[in-house]
């Protein structure tokens, strides 16, 4: 097709990439003397309506997108039936290529990369269109080295209700949420997971999760433990790790709120890096990554959109496969045997320390062992906040192994503050989310946990009207 001439207008210059329902070609506009991108779709999908509606559903969406972080339509047609979309030619490399070429980024690089498409994609999500395949090689770079979110060809509307077809699976496996892989509805967050996953990527080299085949990669965004990019990369900025982690939270209600609140986040991470005192925290409370920020009664709705099928021939007995396979982990179905033991009876919690990973690393460091001496008259306490603005403080207990308990009791003198368990295998973290968020309306408030490990750390998100937090005493059964 190198040479003809679309529409009496778009000459065909060269092939420069191709996908599963699509072809991109690099075209001179004679009418604009102008560079574009000619986007055709596949012959095969011609005289398949479904499929045509869906490239023309794609042209009307992109074309209401007018950012600098988004690839721009110009325009739209058909010609001898077959379907083509133009849209701006950007002369760069993706961000897969760059990756490739240069290895993996510094904290700042990958920053202001994943800023740039966190706020293409925000946009996005507030002209009502969900990307749901978020990737390296969807971000083109012009030469100016800015990034262009392009290829919205199985976005579709977020408000869009009662459509979805259960058990699709949309999207990229390196960079699929758990939801999506599981083909239930995907929303604005969706996108926040794969660019968490993206941004993991810049700063590794490497994807979180790998695997031989589709399934095996997804079953691990569904059930492995989201990875610290410490681990690979110790130079990378606590706050930093921390904002990844909750962009890659299993549970899409514990991600941020929005792409607008990712993007916030970023903007602080980078202002650290910057040397500016007190830009730590720029998310919305209610907007933060935890579990309190799961949606009581009456609160925002998760919309359903209806998702497309474009993993080619096969796909169907694929997803029965993954159906099945994510059955049976979800079920205990085949007993790995890696979950902790229930304990029978109380937990004795041998170790203690202050966690403040968003301050100066210290919070009373000198009282931890109040908290697990048996002895309600001592205590463990936050710092003094005339202002509390960091996402959260804690204290870390542990135990000699392993386990699961059901509960964890608080004891406290100062209540009103809110806090949420979480569990991990090391004292430093990373740690997962295990219990609900509460406040602390007494003395005592039971946690009731759904998950186990070694250490246990007492989250405290809000000090409510208090200016210091104190703990008695902290138990498990």
């Amino acid at each position: 097709m190198v040479g003809e001439l679309v529409a009496g207008r778009y000459e065909l210059e060269e092939l420069v990439g191709s996908g599963g329902m699509s072809s991109v070609y690099r075209a001179h506009d004679r009418l604009l003397e102008r560079t574009v991108a000619l986007k055709i779709l596949h012959e095969q999908f011609m005289r398949d309506d479904d499929y045509v509606e869906r490239f023309r559903r794609e042209a009307r969406a992109v074309a209401q997108l007018a950012h600098p972080n988004i690839v721009t339509v110009i325009d739209r047609g058909e010609q001898d039936g077959r379907q083509f979309i133009v849209f701006e030619y950007v002369d760069g490399m993706n961000l897969k290529e760059l990756m490739t070429q240069e290895g993996a980024m510094s904290p700042r690089e990958a920053i202001e990369l994943a800023l740039q498409v966190a706020r293409g994609l925000s946009f996005a999500h507030e002209s009502g269109l969900v990307h749901r395949d978020v990737k390296p090689q969807n971000v083109l770079l012009d030469a100016d080295g800015r990034a262009k979110v392009t290829d919205f060809g199985i976005a579709h509307a977020i408000d869009v209700d009662g459509m979805t077809i259960t058990g699709t699976i949309m999207g990229t496996s390196n960079y699929i949420a758990p939801e999506q892989a599981r083909g239930q509805p995907v929303d604005e967050q969706t996108d926040v997971y794969s660019l968490g996953c993206v941004l993991y990527e810049l700063l590794a080299g490497e994807v979180p999760f790998d695997g031989d085949n589709f399934v095996a990669v997804a079953m691990r965004h569904v059930n492995d433990p989201v990875p610290s990019i410490r681990d690979v990369r110790p130079d990378v900025p606590t706050h930093l790790d921390w904002a990844i982690q909750q962009a890659m939270a299993k549970d899409h209600r514990e991600r941020f709120e929005s792409m607008a609140d990712f993007a916030a986040e970023l903007e602080a991470c980078q202002a650290e890096l910057d040397g500016n005192e007190g830009a730590t925290v720029v998310v919305p409370a209610q907007a933060r990554p935890s579990a309190r920020s799961r949606r009581p009664a009456g609160a925002r709705r998760r919309r359903s959109i209806w998702p497309f099928v474009l993993l080619g021939v096969g796909l169907a007995a694929l997803v029965g496969g993954l159906a099945g396979a994510i059955l049976l982990q979800d079920t205990g179905g085949g007993g790995s045997g890696s979950t902790p033991p229930r304990p029978s009876g109380p937990v004795h919690f041998t170790t203690a320390a202050a966690y403040d990973p968003f301050g100066d690393g210290q919070e009373h460091d000198e009282a931890v062992d109040e908290a697990i001496d048996g002895n309600l008259t001592t205590a463990w306490m936050t710092e003094h906040y005339q202002s509390f603005t960091k996402p959260g403080v804690g204290l870390v207990v542990g135990a000699s192994r392993a386990v699961s308990p059901k509960t964890v009791t608080v004891t406290t003198d100062t209540p009103g503050f809110r806090a949420e368990i979480k569990a991990g295998d090391s004292a430093g973290g990373p740690f997962r989310t295990v219990s609900n968020s509460q406040t602390i309306a007494g003395t005592t408030a039971t946690f009731h946990l759904d998950g186990g490990g070694r250490y246990f750390l007492l989250w405290i998100t809000n000090l409510g009207d208090n200016a210091q937090v104190r703990i008695d005493e902290i138990t498990a059964r």
